[in-house]
């Protein structure tokens, strides 16, 4: 296993207590190039996920209210009259980060929502006719309580497809909360936290993950995976070729984790609940989760 993975996992654990898998889905995430949606409840440390993994990579943090007056100028940032110049100067918002946390984001109306489609997918802004790149490596984590509905807007398709996995903290168990409260006898464990990684490090590790080996066969596998959520009649949407290649990414970046040069059928299967239930509309009373452990069970594995 690369030692810089090593080191970034560890370091993550030291603040985010006992969510190990979590903490491997969001790197995925990450090294893959892709985005996180978070659905959980308040307080299982959604934030401080994000707020640990910008400070250990030693990137720009950014944190996003989202609430239903917030308009998308409040994200990608606008352009001033500046009189002592007498031009219009460019004040960024919060987008420009390296980690993004867009808190609650379902609180936002579609329109501030559709703010964050450009960016989360070409890492571009473009205001006043002027496209201006976010910073690289950039990452989106989005919050959401899967609870509380009133003032919300449900998220569209088309945001939900630009998250490559989606996923819940879980509360902690008996052992993991008492430990918790160990750990902030010596203060806040995100003051402590060391700056481990680089950048650079993150880049060259997105680098890596292109290098490991997808067999033609796996790819299938993952194609007929995608493919079967579209014409199965308990769906009404099924996942688009983002999904299949973020499948295949992921999976790459999964493996990189491990520490395999390779991806295995199993660890699709793994991924696979996590890339694909978020991007499915069902209409027959079954769970897009209940589909896809059926197409788990049916589709050939190579």
């Amino acid at each position: 296993m690369d030692p810089r993975i090593t080191l970034l996992r560890s370091t993550l654990s030291q603040a985010i207590v006992g969510k190990e898998d979590a903490i491997a889905l969001t790197l995925a995430a990450f090294i893959a190039g892709g985005h996180a949606l978070l659905e959980d409840v308040p307080g299982v440390g959604k934030t401080l996920l994000a707020k640990s993994l910008a400070k250990v990579i030693r990137g720009t943090f950014q944190r996003i209210q989202c609430t239903p007056d917030l308009l998308p100028t409040d994200i990608t940032g606008t352009s001033v009259w500046n009189p002592q110049n007498g031009r219009f100067e460019f004040l960024p918002g919060p987008i420009f980060g390296n980690i993004v946390l867009a808190d609650e984001i379902n609180r936002a109306t579609p329109r501030t929502q559709s703010a964050l489609l450009e960016v989360m997918e070409e890492q571009q802004v473009t205001i006043d006719g002027q496209t201006r790149p976010v910073p690289s490596p950039f990452f989106v984590i989005a919050t959401q309580n899967p609870v509380e509905y009133q003032g919300t807007y449900p998220l569209p398709e088309a945001q939900l497809d630009r998250f490559a996995v989606c996923f819940s903290l879980g509360y902690p168990s008996e052992a993991e909360e008492l430990q918790i409260l160990t750990r902030l006898e010596q203060g806040s464990p995100l003051q402590s936290l060391s700056a481990t990684t680089t950048l650079e490090d993150i880049q060259a590790l997105r680098q890596l993950c292109l290098q490991v080996k997808v067999a033609s066969p796996l790819q299938t596998y993952i194609v007929n995976l995608v493919r079967a959520t579209r014409s199965h009649p308990d769906l009404a949407l099924g996942a688009s070729p983002r999904a299949t290649v973020m499948l295949q990414r992921l999976g790459q970046a999964w493996a990189l984790l491990q520490g395999s040069p390779y991806v295995t059928p199993d660890m699709i299967k793994v991924l696979v609940p996590y890339v694909l239930v978020h991007r499915l509309i069902p209409h027959s009373g079954k769970s897009a989760a209940t589909v896809v452990a059926a197409l788990l069970e049916t589709v050939p594995v190579p």
